[in-house]
Parts: C-alpha cells; structure tokens; sequence
C-alpha cells in the first residue's frame, strides 16, 4: 500500500523524472485557471459588458486602472507573502480570492459593481498565478530557468488557443444585435462557472506545489553540486559558476534591476493595450465575437508555440539579446494592427504579436532570477512591478481618453505604445553580464585576503 504522502503526490509514481518538470506543468495548470479568462479572455468580456450596459471604453478602462493601482499596492505584499509563506499557501489564498471575484463579476449590475468584481479578480490572479508559480521554479532550477518557466506560460497560452474561443461560445453573445444567443450560458453564467472551477481547484494544484527542491533533498536542476564538485564550474550563456544572490535593498541599487524593471514596463505596456482594445477596435470595424475569439485564438496558439522557443532560446544565448528581438517585434506587430482593416490583416498582426510576446513572456521573468538569485526574487520581482504598474495605470485610459476625446480614433495613442515598447526593447541591450551581488563580492574579497594568507610563507 503505497503511504499518503505518495499518494499527495501521485506523479512521484512516475521514476527519473526530476520533480522541477512536473512543478512547471502544475504552474502551466495554475496559469490557465487563474490568468486566462480574466486577461486573455479580456477582449471577449469587454464588448459584452459595453454593448450590455452602454458602457464607453473610457469607462470600462478605469477598471483596469483601478486593478494597477491595487497591483502598485499589492505587488511587493505579494512578494513578501510568497517569500514568507511560501508559494504553496500563496496558490491555496490567491485562487479563492479569484474565485470570489468571478463569482460577484457575475452578479453584476452596475459600473462600481464591475469596478469592484474586477479589482478582486485580478488581486487574486496576481497572489496565487504567476508569481508563486515562477518563484518556485526559480527555486527548483537554475542552468534551465528560461525553459522551465517557459512551461508555465505554455498553459497560459494553450488556455487562450482553447479557452477563450469556448468562453465565446457559452457567452452566446451577438454583436451585431446586441443580445444574448438562446440555448448558450450566457455571459454572467460562464463568469459563474470561472468562479467554481477556480474555487475547487485551488487545493488540489497547492499540494503538488512544492517550494524548494532542498526541502524534500533534491538540489536544483536536478544536480547534486557534491557529485560534480571535482569536474569544475559549469558555464551558462547567462553568467558564471557561481550565481548572484542579492537582497532587495541590493538589487534596488543596481543599474541591471532598474534597466530590467523599465524594460519590462515598457514592453508590456503594449500586450496589455492589445488585450484591452482589441475586441472593442475589431467590433469597431465590423467583426462579430467569433471572429475576435478566432483572431485571440491564433495569436495564443502562435504565442504558445514561442513560449517553449524564447525559453529555449534564453537558456543558450545572453537573454537580453533574446528579449531585444522578440520585445522589437512586437512593435512591428502594433504597426500592422494600425493599418489591418481585413481579417487576414488581423491574422498577420496577430501571427508577429504571437511570435513576439510569446518568445519575451518566459525571459522577462526568468531574467531576474539569472541577475539577481533565488534567495529573494519574489521581492524583487514584486518592487519592480511597481513601475510597470504605474504604466499600466497611465497607458489604458491615456488611450481610451484620446481616442473617445481627442483623435476619435485608436491609430495616435496606439503609434505611441508601440514607439514606448520599442524603446524598452533597447534597453535590454543596455545589460551587462550578470554580477555577483555587493556582499557576495565582499566576501570573496575576504577570502581571497585569507587564501593570500595561507599561502605566504611564514618568517623565520
């Protein structure tokens, strides 16, 4: 009879596979759930809601606003929670809390309602998704960050490729006359069952969620740095040896955290502005929910598959570089956005945002954990959400004001998130090669005096 803590975790039933891989494909679970129909399902939700109650974009834009205003708040609690309690608990609290909010979008009335529902969505999406998911793979690997994080978000894209176009399917919505389809959930239906899905599963993915891989006498990537002490230091395409691990007070005053932290603002500033406005400028231009779902649909499944190529890729050349081409290629890809009036247009928008997003999503993470360590990277990564945080807040209602107030149209406010986007694509090139945190240079400065030492002959 196999004992019970066998059976919490079945998939120790499978031998020789380092645990590391099946934590990565728990989190690529966690990501659907708790982060596709909220953020990917964004542009299905946003025409619904604005031809069911006669909301204007600019309304329906501060939601989002408020949510970046809580993310601001929130981002280096959440940091310090995972850090503290561990990503386990952090999965368990922050699935419930999404669950909640689904459960009162769908009861949704009036615009504070809405306000409201969404807030507590995305504050449960950020405390138990992404972030505790990555920061136990940051814990669980080292030589194979990039990839192993890129696992994670292969789920968040998968989900999109076949949640969103089914989502669209139970909303039964019509654009073209503005009512629900009889026989289909609805839409305040389908946000209900979001909620439960999200609520019953919470407990069983926060058992397979294991935080460190020394808890349970595995070592990183699987490799036990005792049995490959005598064959000599192991080279990466991101860094030494020997790893950086620096504190948050450290890494707030390195050039690298705030050339990362700007970058990474800058270039996802444009995903969330195409999340945003997306279904609401196609049903602009005449297209129905299913072609907007269809269009999301190809843009995850081409993203899903550059998840596991950025991943790859980043473990084998300096991961700025890497994160400098796909980031620039989403600009190229706002560009075609801006002129697209065809489908097939948006289908060749949507293949190089695809390609772009998918291939930066897993380095823009994995990133911190190659400059800065394991110790405290959901605290650092937490801080630096702050100013990416503070764009978000500015740049979704800068878009909707100009286009609703001032230019009536999407072509000048997007034009200046794609030039945004390109220029924090630069600023990855800016990096230099990972270094050894103050303190960590410290003592080896220490021990190289001590070593001196021992090695100068004694007088006689």
């Amino acid at each position: 009879m196999l004992p019970a803590q066998e059976l919490v975790h079945p998939v120790r039933l499978v031998r020789g596979v380092f645990y590391g891989w099946w934590l990565a494909v728990v989190g690529a679970v966690i990501m659907v759930i708790g982060t596709v129909p909220l953020f990917q399902a964004l542009s299905l939700w946003l025409p619904v809601l604005s031809q069911s109650f006669g909301w204007t974009p600019f309304q329906l834009s501060w939601a989002f606003t408020l949510t970046r205003v809580e993310g601001t708040v929130m981002g280096p609690i959440a940091g310090w929670g995972v850090d503290k309690l561990g990503p386990r608990k952090m999965v368990v609290i922050g699935l419930v809390v999404f669950a909640v909010g689904f459960f009162l979008f769908s009861r949704t009335a009036n615009l504070w309602m809405f306000y409201l529902s969404f807030v507590v969505v995305s504050l449960g999406a950020g405390l138990g998704s992404w972030l505790p998911a990555n920061t136990a793979l940051n814990n669980w690997f080292r030589q194979r960050r990039s990839t192993a994080m890129s696992i994670p978000m292969l789920g968040f894209g998968l989900g999109g490729v076949v949640i969103v176009p089914l989502m669209a399917w139970a909303m039964g919505w019509d654009i073209k006359t503005a009512t629900e389809i009889p026989g289909r959930l609805g839409w305040q239906n389908t946000a209900l069952v979001v909620g439960v899905i999200g609520l019953v599963a919470s407990g069983p993915l926060a058992l397979l969620v294991r935080n460190r891989p020394e808890d349970y006498g595995q070592h990183p990537d699987g490799i036990d740095p005792d049995s490959v002490a005598g064959a000599g230091p192991r080279q990466s395409a991101n860094g030494g040896a020997v790893a950086p691990d620096y504190t948050w007070q450290e890494a707030i005053r390195a050039r690298a955290f705030w050339l990362i932290t700007m970058g990474h603002a800058s270039s996802s500033i444009i995903i969330i502005s195409v999340m945003f406005y997306l279904g609401l400028l196609m049903a602009e231009r005449g297209f129905s929910l299913g072609q907007i779902g269809s269009v999301i649909s190809v843009q995850t499944a081409v993203s899903t598959a550059f998840i596991l190529v950025g991943g790859l890729i980043g473990d084998r050349i300096p991961i700025r570089l890497a994160i400098f081409v796909f980031s620039f290629l989403q600009s190229i890809a706002m560009v075609i956005l801006l002129l697209a009036e065809t489908l097939p247009m948006f289908y060749l928008f949507t293949i190089l945002m695809g390609i772009g997003f998918g291939g930066r999503t897993p380095l823009t993470t994995a990133i911190r954990g190659v400059y800065f360590g394991r110790s405290n990277f959901a605290r650092i990564t937490g801080i630096s959400m702050i100013p990416m945080n503070i764009m978000f807040i500015a740049v979704v209602p800068y878009v909707a004001w100009m286009q609703e107030f001032i230019t009536g149209s999407y072509t000048l406010p997007l034009a200046t998130v794609a030039a945004v986007s390109a220029v924090g694509s630069v600023m990855f090139l800016m990096l230099g090669n990972p270094r050894l945190s103050p303190s960590q240079r410290r003592r080896a400065d220490v021990q190289r005096l001590i070593t001196r030492g021992a090695n100068t002959p004694a007088d006689d």
